[in-house]
Formats: structure tokens, sequence, C-alpha cells
């Protein structure tokens, strides 16, 4: 296979994980992101690890846009490719790009050529791919690991912001680091003046600075694959700001990871790593309800259902 990454450039390396940078790709030449090849995709990717969501409106100012889960099971995956194109569907298959491996061969050159590139050690990295509704809109929101969104199909318009305590409050991040389900930030209107802007267009990827917060808007229809990988840094942080959960929620202090200096970093990221050993971190993930199921004979595709716990 032909390399991926195009017009890579020594700007580039510079850039990579410490400033918001886009690059070109070829992905959409393997042949794996065609209506053909994502309809057998959804057909065989483990329900477990697929995800079929709707926007929802929300009541609450901090939470403007929150997402809702669905039921799959009974349709084909050519009908949930053709609700996401004609409906308000998010679809995200975790780790298909490790899942499947013909995907599998693909994610392993893109970050084989990465690593060539930065002259970092191999990552071990995580890849979903994401075929989305043209209305579809991701919510305000971080990522605990580094991340790089590979674009592919379609347009969709990227509002990233800075990774500030004011746009990212530590007991936020503290509170997300315990619910592995949302990452989900507070919002608020005001935002979007500080807000920088990328137009992704097909054949382009998007990076930026680990945890800053971000929102994403679809334009068109989109496939999309998207990358993460724990690094040193983010590994160290992570543990380091589940101390000072500890510490907010146990001992009533207001703990400040942006004003630590390195050598307090360090020893609370060792003790975060022995309180999540310890098993003493405990788990606030959301309880995922099931609100509406997918059906092939409505407009829309969507049916409202009694909510009930996801359990597939």
């Amino acid at each position: 296979m032909s390399e991926i990454i195009k017009d890579w450039t020594e700007a580039h390396t510079e850039a990579f994980q410490d400033s918001i940078l886009t690059f070109k790709h070829k992905l959409d030449e393997t042949g794996l992101f065609s209506d053909e090849a994502l309809i057998e995709l959804l057909d065989k990717h483990p329900h477990n690890n697929l995800d079929v969501c709707t926007m929802q409106i929300t009541d609450d100012p901090n939470y403007p846009n929150k997402f809702r889960t669905g039921d799959f099971r009974d349709v084909s995956g050519e009908t949930l490719l053709n609700a996401a194109k004609a409906g308000a569907i998010w679809i995200n298959l975790r780790k298909a790009m490790n899942i499947h491996p013909a995907y599998k061969a693909v994610l392993d050159q893109m970050y084989g050529e990465l690593s060539v590139y930065t002259g970092l050690k191999t990552f071990t990295a995580n890849g979903g791919i994401l075929i989305s509704s043209p209305i579809a809109k991701v919510p305000y929101h971080f990522d605990k690991t580094e991340t790089i969104l590979w674009h592919i199909r379609g347009e969709k318009r990227i509002y990233i912001y800075p990774e500030t305590e004011e746009f990212i409050p530590d007991s936020a991040y503290e509170s997300a680091l315990a619910d592995y389900l949302d990452d989900d930030l507070p919002y608020k209107a005001e935002f979007e003046d500080f807000a920088e802007i990328i137009d992704l267009k097909a054949g382009q990827s998007a990076t930026w600075p680990l945890n800053s917060p971000h929102r994403v808007d679809n334009r068109t229809f989109c496939v999309s694959v998207t990358t993460e990988y724990s690094t040193v840094e983010s590994a160290r942080k992570n543990a380091a700001m589940l101390t000072n959960a500890a510490l907010r929620h146990h001992f009533g202090v207001s703990p400040s990871y942006r004003t630590d200096s390195q050598t307090k970093r360090q020893i609370k990221s060792v003790f975060g790593r022995v309180l999540k050993k310890a098993g003493t971190i405990p788990d606030r993930t959301t309880t995922d309800m099931v609100t509406f199921k997918l059906d092939a004979n409505k407009e829309g595709y969507l049916v409202d259902i009694a909510p009930y716990e996801r359990d597939f």
C-alpha cells in the first residue's frame, strides 16, 4: 500500500501535540470506507462496541446538547447507513480499526508513518469509525488521551477552545475520569468568542493539544476515523487528576493541577496510580439508558421507546 499520510513537513513535526494542526491523508484510497464496505462492517461489528446515538436539545444551559442512545439490533447495516444519511444519527464503531484485520493493517501503517515522521516511539492506538448524519452535532467535550481525527467523506466544522480553567475546570476533568461514558463539559455561549475553527474536508486530518475542549458540527453526511493513544504526559496527568479528585471529594480541598509544580504533579501521579490499582477510585460511569430504536419503516428512522438500561 502506498503512503497514507500526504505532504507532511518539518513544520508538522514541530507542531505535533503542541498546536492545532491539519494534514492530508489518503484513507479513501484503501476502499475500506465506501458504502459497500461500511455496510459489511456494520453487519459484523460486535454490538458491545457499536454506539448509535441521536442528538437531544436539553433545558440545561451548561449542557445544551446531549447524546441519546439507541437500539440498533433489529436493523441491517444498510439501514444503519441509510439512517445516518437521511436522519439525525451518529454512529461510532468503537475499536473497528483494531478488531478487523484489514482495518488493523491500515491503522498500523497510519501510526507507523507518524512514528517515522515525528521521531516518536511506536504508538499504541485505538481507532474507531464515525458515520454521522448531515445535522449531527457532537457536544462540547474533551478527550482524556491524545486524539487525531482522520476525515474521509463529507465536511464538518470543528470548534477548538483554550485548555484553561475557564473552559475545562479541573473539577469537571476529575469527574470525567471516573465516568467512562461521558466526557462532556459545561458549556457557555460566550465561549464561541474564543474558539478556533477548522473546516475539515475529505482527505484532511486534524489534531490539537492534549485535553483541548472542542465540539463538532457536521455540514454533510460524514465518515471519519478517530484515533486515540496515551502518552507518558497524558498518563501522568490523568493519574495526578485522580489524586486531586480524591482530595476534592474526601477532604474538601480544592487542588489545582495547573498551579502544581512538576515535582508535586509527579508525586500525585504516583499516588493516583496506587489509588487506581487499589480500586479505591469509585466508578461513577453514567448509566447508559436506551431511549429510542431504529425502524427502517419510519420516516427519520427513529422511534422513541420507554427508557431502559443498555444491556447489549
